[in-house]
């Protein structure tokens, strides 16, 4: 599976449940922009680690709205500590897709400690979550999704980027327009 297959899986659930969506630093952004511009979604453009801690916030904000969460393997490697305060809020609206793709896909493809040695599914389970799932194909994947509105799902993918435009909006236009539309 390559990352954009899971971000089309991880789109038609969000349209489909109205779910507010945060998404990954980087190339991942411009490829959900892509694939399903909404006002609901929420893009990092700069802040490497924070989308799971962003998505975990929202969803305890905001429990009337499901959100979820697109982080990357480099990102939660970045912000381990997120997995652990997930477990303890453990919020029935929050779920979290990370993509690991085994490489930090936005500079280069260099290779993450997940292509080596670390399993974040195990890492996400011993930090206290519940409900982790791991997936390999874009099959696997959709039926995890239709299943489950919580947790943390581990999508394994290859590395590689997709030529997705850049997103035209700033980083005040995007927080302005989420919060008008998702927030407020």
């Amino acid at each position: 599976m390559k990352r954009i297959d899971a971000i089309n899986e991880i789109a038609a659930k969000v349209k489909e449940s109205s779910a507010l969506l945060i998404g990954n630093i980087g190339i991942p952004c411009k490829e959900i922009h892509h694939v399903c511009d909404v006002p609901t979604n929420f893009y990092m453009l700069g802040s490497m680690g924070l989308a799971s801690s962003i998505g975990l916030g929202l969803a305890l904000a905001r429990p009337d709205k499901k959100v979820v969460a697109i982080d990357g393997d480099g990102s939660i490697l970045m912000n381990m500590g997120t997995l652990a305060t997930i477990a303890t809020q453990s919020p029935e609206n929050y779920l979290l897709v990370i993509v690991d793709n085994g490489a930090y896909g936005s500079t280069g493809n260099q290779p993450t400690a997940t292509s080596i040695v670390t399993d974040l599914a195990a890492v996400a389970r011993g930090a206290g979550n519940k409900d982790v799932f791991e997936v390999s194909t874009p099959e696997e994947l959709r039926d995890v999704l239709k299943s489950t509105d919580k947790g943390i799902i581990v999508a394994k993918a290859e590395p590689g980027n997709t030529d997705a435009p850049v997103i035209e909006m700033t980083p005040e236009g995007i927080i302005k327009r989420f919060m008008e539309k998702s927030v407020l």
